[in-house]
């Protein structure tokens, strides 16, 4: 496995985002090691609260969040899934598995942060990710928010607008990265930020994770991801950890998950979930505030 890393200096006068950058091995699947990168921010002793992020984005994206969890007392991490921000990025497509991304990040958060009592804080495929996570792990977790994503099994067709996207990540020839963030957001996002969302990509060659995430997402029954989606799905409905919807009111692709994680969740019932409005896909980026506060508060009442 050909393994990149972006230099250091591609971070430099990142804006709002001056966390010390943090770092653990994992295995990488074929014998190498892989470096994952996080940043923490808060209350050493405070109610752990582990936020990932999706497509095609970094722990940048949470940099609002992180500041409110901070101020509420939480210990607040931010890690970069393999592929992306400061982790380490295998140069090749097939390099990249749905399994794969599962396992690196229970190997970071578990065996490398050693953290535990974790409320999952995720948003696009830190939901997919994240929420295997909990179905294999559940006394790792506390409670869960999920924010704009879901947990595709192929039982269910995936909308129409997916599909433009990732046949618009399939045939670019140039993977614009903070274009595509631009336009899942409904706040203008000035020059500053986004440079710093292309930051973790030099070039090309470091895009093959974000390349690939579209085509790992299950939309068949049989597929490898579906089939353990199935099975997290069945472990789901049966935790009674507190959890959350936090959705935002402008999101074509994942708008639809929200009354079904609800509805489905033990744990969801009876709790009233929030619809953060004005925010479009990225709602860390238009509304990063509110979801913080909205986690903050869940954290101490749940």
């Amino acid at each position: 496995m050909q393994i990149l890393r972006t230099p250091d200096e591609c971070f430099t006068g990142l804006p709002d985002f001056d966390y010390e950058p943090r770092y653990v091995e994992v295995d990488s699947g074929e014998g190498e090691s892989l470096r994952v990168g996080y940043v923490e921010t808060g209350a050493s002793d405070g109610p752990v609260v582990v936020c990932l992020h999706g497509e095609p984005t970094w722990s940048f994206l949470y940099r609002k969040v992180l500041r409110v969890l901070a101020e509420a007392g939480c210990s607040a991490y931010a890690f970069d899934l393999v592929g992306f921000g400061r982790s380490d990025k295998p140069a090749e497509m097939a390099d990249y598995t749905y399994a794969r991304h599962v396992e690196w990040m229970r190997s970071a958060i578990f065996d490398g942060a050693g953290l535990r009592d974790i409320t999952l804080l995720g948003q696009d495929w830190g939901g997919l990710v994240g929420l295997r996570l909990v179905a294999e792990h559940p006394d790792r977790f506390a409670r869960v928010v999920a924010a704009n994503t879901g947990l595709p099994d192929g039982r269910h067709p995936m909308p129409d607008v997916w599909w433009l996207f990732r046949e618009a990540v399939e045939k670019a020839g140039r993977l614009e990265i903070s274009r595509f963030v631009t336009g899942g957001c409904k706040t203008r996002l000035s020059p500053e930020v986004a440079a710093a969302y292309d930051a973790p990509f030099p070039d090309e060659s470091f895009k093959a994770g974000a390349r690939s995430f579209p085509g790992l997402i299950p939309t068949t029954p049989d597929d490898p991801g579906g089939i353990a989606n199935q099975k997290a799905w069945e472990i789901l409905t049966t935790l009674d950890l507190p959890f959350l919807c936090a959705f935002s009111d402008g999101d074509p692709i994942t708008g639809g998950m929200a009354p079904v994680l609800a509805a489905a969740m033990p744990g969801a019932q009876g709790r009233e979930h929030p619809t953060i409005r004005g925010a479009g896909h990225f709602l860390q980026e238009d509304a990063g505030e509110e979801l913080g506060r909205v986690v903050a508060e869940f954290v101490q009442s749940a």
